[in-house]
């Protein structure tokens, strides 16, 4: 079934690609924290899953989780100390530079060929830059190719794999 409001596809396509950015959160912290970002997708998934089976779960938790302005509400823990620089790059060695754009809002906004066209011009450090930045070395083999077209590949696969993940469902 096919939802014809354009409002809806605009809001089902914003949290697809938070989702993936979710992801892509995950799978950094399971490089940094083995272990953690399983149990807690475990933790999520049981969460999703008892709000969507329990409708009453379902406001209760919309409930818990809705900003309030009222001053009984909890506050975010504050941020941890950072480490200084030198204890971070010993930590990872080699950092990545932030991708030249986005991708996902390239491929949302103007589809494929303008994604793929403003892949063209960018060399192999800054295509592995994207690929690093949105996690899409899945198999750890994309970070060792030095074709381009390969690499242009690889972003486009997923970028449209994210994107339309869950479309069979709609």
């Amino acid at each position: 079934m096919t939802n014809p409001d354009p409002d809806t596809d605009m809001a089902q396509a914003r949290l697809r690609v938070r989702i993936g950015e979710a992801s892509s959160a995950l799978l950094r912290l399971d490089e940094a924290a083995p272990g953690t970002a399983g149990a807690l997708v475990a933790l999520v998934q049981v969460i999703a899953d008892e709000a969507a089976r329990t409708p009453r779960f379902a406001r209760a938790l919309a409930g818990a989780l809705s900003v309030t302005a009222d001053a009984s509400a909890p506050t975010p823990a504050p941020a941890p100390a950072t480490r200084p620089a030198a204890a971070r790059t010993s930590a990872r060695r080699s950092r990545r530079a932030p991708g030249a754009f986005d991708p996902f809002v390239v491929f949302r906004e103007s589809g494929e060929a303008t994604l793929r066209e403003r892949l063209s011009p960018l060399g192999i450090e800054q295509l592995k830059d994207i690929i690093a930045e949105h996690a899409m070395d899945y198999d750890k083999l994309a970070m060792r190719w030095r074709t381009p077209s390969k690499l242009q590949d690889r972003i486009v696969e997923r970028v449209k794999a994210l994107t339309t993940k869950g479309d069979a469902f709609r």
